[in-house]
């Protein structure tokens, strides 16, 4: 039996910056973190920022990494 790989990659998702602005914040922010994602916010088509759930970046810090110093 092959046990299937839990660590593939999966591409990050895309909110809009108007979706932040049509009161979606919540929303997004909450699925972002009850689904364990990572996601691209875009203004006029570009990525501004980006958004990690907690967990995520509690698993970057036990990993050696800490965003904040970059």
């Amino acid at each position: 039996m092959v046990q299937e790989d839990k660590a593939q990659k999966q591409p990050m998702e895309f909110y809009n910056m108007s979706d932040f602005l049509k009161g979606q914040s919540s929303k997004l922010i909450t699925r972002l973190s009850d689904e364990d994602k990572a996601a691209f916010v875009l203004k006029n088509g570009k990525p501004i920022a980006v958004l990690i759930s907690n967990e995520r970046y509690e698993r970057l810090l036990k990993a050696g990494i800490d965003i904040t110093e970059y």
